[in-house]
């Protein structure tokens, strides 16, 4: 992602989430999450918001976290956060590059 500001619908598809998914998060994640809005109302995500998403889909999603407990959790120690994002992230890509090379076999 190279852009200055991204789209909701770009973010979602980016996460693999839901557009109102998206939204919702950016309502109860107020600290954590400052899109900019456009004249007309839309959102408009930065790279630091993007990666916010993350963390906050990762607690809510993978460590199952309640929204409250997400937003204590980054609170405290985002960098934790971070780090647990960046280690899915890899071992995501790993696993897409082996079902890649396991398709060409």
């Amino acid at each position: 992602m190279d852009k200055l500001f991204y789209s909701i619908s770009e973010v979602a598809e980016a996460l693999g989430e839901s557009i109102s998914c998206i939204r919702f998060w950016t309502n109860s994640f107020p600290k954590q999450l400052h899109p900019r809005r456009t004249a007309k109302g839309n959102r408009q995500y930065t790279a630091e918001d993007i990666e916010a998403l993350r963390r906050i889909q990762y607690l809510v999603k993978n460590q199952g976290l309640t929204l409250e407990g997400a937003e204590k959790q980054l609170s405290e120690d985002g960098s934790k956060a971070d780090k647990a994002v960046k280690v899915a992230d890899s071992l995501k890509a790993i696993r897409d590059q082996l079902v890649e090379i396991r398709e060409t076999l």
